[in-house]
């Protein structure tokens, strides 16, 4: 299958620049395979098409305010993008532009915080880097870092925490899962009062994810590594559910990966901490997720060839061309879709 394959038209008006307020009114595409229906609905009406006993799993890692500016000696201007950590001091970080980061380098960001590059991650175009810091990391990064937003959001975000789930926990990605972003506290509250179980995996979401595919074969891509983990309580939650046959629905892309990352043959998980070079894409038969809740992807990316391996590429360009012909919002601001 050629990547070509998934390509689509998309006007580029469609490409939404900032969330909606609030989250959950967002619109819902919502597809039922069975029944080769589609619905039109808004992100708040998803409890219409859920019920008690399904599994929403989710990934609940945050996203790092990881792109900041350094200074060389002779103080030209560096872009850096925290991308992922190694140990208490080592990343591996994108560095704009490369020539002004060869090993050894000394970049300052600000009077508590510099870098050492230690070396290049060839494959990658990446440098491994050593951060020289006073004081806690995560705060100083907070408050030197902006938020990674993607190149084709060019309006500045005015609040940090648009581009965060409402359930981030955990410190690690330099994307948003953001298909996670419509939900609301009170939605959540809402689908466990009727009986929707939660249960959390995490992901940190690099930018291995959205690096465009390259070849024209598609087989011949390879997914960047990141890293994934399930604990012994929610792999619990995942594998009953498995066993009573009721539906596990993924939020997200991310999701998908990390469950048929860890899923046996059955389906079944097992506690984990591991790093997952996935890459689902028709033909793929789902161990693990009956459903996806998730946004509408770049053309021609991994992501709309995970989508495309629930149903099938010919409806999923179906279905993207009806968003589009609906005036829906694309990409990671955008409205969501719904596969059942």
């Amino acid at each position: 299958m050629k990547t070509s394959d998934f390509d689509y038209y998309l006007p580029e008006e469609l490409i939404a620049q900032t969330p909606v307020y609030p989250r959950d009114s967002s619109r819902l595409l919502v597809y039922d395979r069975k029944a080769d229906k589609v619905y039109h609905k808004h992100f708040c009406d998803i409890a219409e098409f859920l019920r008690e006993g399904d599994l929403l799993v989710r990934n609940n890692t945050k996203v790092l305010p990881a792109r900041m500016f350094a200074y060389t000696p002779n103080g030209a201007k560096v872009e850096i993008l925290l991308l992922k950590r190694f140990d208490l001091t080592e990343w591996e970080v994108l560095v704009k532009p490369g020539k002004k980061a060869r090993v050894g380098a000394k970049l300052t960001i600000s009077e508590d915080l510099s870098l050492e590059v230690k070396s290049i991650i060839e494959e990658a175009g990446s440098r491994r880097v050593k951060f020289i810091y006073e004081g806690v990391f995560e705060d100083i990064i907070d408050r030197l870092g902006e938020m990674p937003l993607p190149p084709y959001i060019t309006e500045k975000l005015k609040d940090k925490d648009r581009y965060q789930t409402v359930y981030a926990k955990v410190d690690g990605s330099a994307a948003a899962p953001t298909a996670g972003l419509h939900f609301t506290p009170e939605l959540i509250d809402k689908l466990k009062g009727m009986g929707v179980e939660i249960a959390d995996v995490l992901l940190h979401v690099g930018l291995g994810t959205f690096r465009p595919v390259k070849s024209d074969d598609i087989t011949e891509h390879h997914m960047h590594s990141e890293y994934y983990e399930i604990d012994e309580e929610n792999a619990e939650k995942i594998n009953r559910a498995k066993r009573e046959g009721r539906r596990i629905i993924a939020v997200g892309t991310t999701s998908v990966r990390t469950l048929e990352s860890a899923a046996d043959e059955n389906g079944f998980v097992a506690p984990v901490k591991a790093n997952t070079e996935i890459f689902i894409y028709p033909p793929y038969k789902f161990k693990c997720v009956d459903s996806l809740i998730t946004n509408f992807h770049l053309p021609k990316s991994t992501l709309i060839m995970l989508v495309s391996s629930l149903s099938s590429r010919e409806k999923t360009l179906e279905l993207y061309e009806t968003a589009v012909k609906e005036r829906y919002r694309f990409f990671s601001f955008g409205d969501s879709m719904l596969i059942l």
